[in-house]
């Protein structure tokens, strides 16, 4: 039996969450549905702002964003449903997160090792021990472990913060992992050796992962999946290596495009136009139609939802397979990808 056909770690359906500011309902969230299977890495990706940290934090009902619809199934239980002792027995027992920004997450007045305790004796008091600690610490590559357990945050470079912060999401030995932008502000070989690891301890430990990233270029190294999330809708689902190799929507195709190629000669990087709107300014119909290089005049007036177009892929686009539109169809027509197919080839 394939791990999609078991049943899910974590399930949300049809998931709605609001803000509420100076009087008005601002929808952060709007009919989010995906899976995660045991065993599976599932990369949620988009641009700041898109909604993907908000759908990460609700599933242990962290965040301030109330409720406004759907369900969040952890093996098979409603979360949205549960008493706050019930929510205690899943958050850290079954699902674990490391945030971005080690340097912020962790107490700077406490050494390493006493914060990795501190998780062991909250949800396995039992090996609440230095030899633990020191297991952990191994586990995630910290070298000398005996030593560094009683270094400060500050003693330790960004990498190691991270890898700390990690050690103490598995200290409780959790289902699920949650890695939102893991390595945010740390550079491209620690983050190469934060992404190498979390895909090791998935292996190791046969855990689950949900990465939260905004970076394209880390998917290929771990995920399994891909959700591309736009402003606060899931816009695009599908098998890593079909969604890499690829893409259908438009915004998946712009997110891979503006990705730098390594081995090619440096030049202009390829930026979407515009900006994700903002909450409570969602554009009516398709919400990237401002954007859009394929947007036809009929997309602000239709609101697409997420339908199966291929086996196992998913996709909220009318016009997903569907040429570049001519001048006379497109909504428009000065986009800038528009403009360059117009341009003859130079010999």
């Amino acid at each position: 039996m394939s791990d999609l056909q078991k049943s899910p770690v974590m399930e949300i359906r049809n998931l709605k969450l609001d803000f509420h500011s100076d009087g008005k309902v601002l929808r952060a969230v709007d009919g989010v549905s995906f899976a995660i299977y045991p065993g599976e890495t599932l990369c949620l990706v988009g641009e700041s702002g898109s909604g993907k940290s908000v759908t990460a934090l609700a599933i242990a009902q962290l965040t301030p964003a109330r409720h406004a619809g759907g369900e969040i199934l952890i093996e098979g239980r409603n979360v949205v449903k549960m008493s706050k002792p019930e929510l205690r027995a899943v958050r850290g027992r079954i699902i674990s997160y490391v945030f971005q920004e080690p340097s912020a997450s962790l107490n700077p007045v406490f050494r390493a090792g006493s914060q990795i305790r501190e998780a062991l004796k909250l949800h396995r008091p039992e090996a609440a021990s230095d030899a633990e600690v020191v297991r952990l610490l191994k586990l995630v590559g910290i070298p000398a472990p005996e030593l560094r357990m009683r270094d400060y945050p500050h003693q330790l470079s960004g990498g190691m913060q991270q890898r700390v912060m990690i050690a103490m999401a598995l200290a409780s030995q959790p289902k699920l992992l949650i890695a939102d932008e893991p390595t945010t502000a740390l550079d491209v070989t620690i983050q190469a050796q934060i992404i190498e690891l979390l895909a090791d301890l998935k292996q190791r430990l046969n855990m689950s992962i949900l990465l939260i990233t905004h970076n394209l270029g880390i998917v290929g190294d771990i995920a399994d999946r891909v959700a591309v999330m736009y402003a606060g809708q899931i816009i695009e689902l599908a098998p890593a290596d079909q969604i890499l190799a690829r893409p259908l929507h438009p915004y998946t195709q712009a997110l891979i495009n503006s990705v730098p190629a390594l081995g090619q000669e440096a030049g202009r990087l390829t930026a979407i136009p515009g900006v994700v709107p903002n909450l409570g300014a969602f554009p009516s119909g398709c919400r990237f139609h401002p954007r859009c290089l394929k947007a036809r005049r009929d997309c602000p007036e239709r609101l697409p939802e997420l339908a199966e177009v291929e086996p196992g892929r998913f996709v909220r686009c009318f016009y997903w397979n569907a040429p570049l539109p001519n001048a006379e169809e497109a909504l428009n027509p000065n986009h800038p990808a528009l403009k360059q197919a117009r341009e003859p080839a130079r010999s």
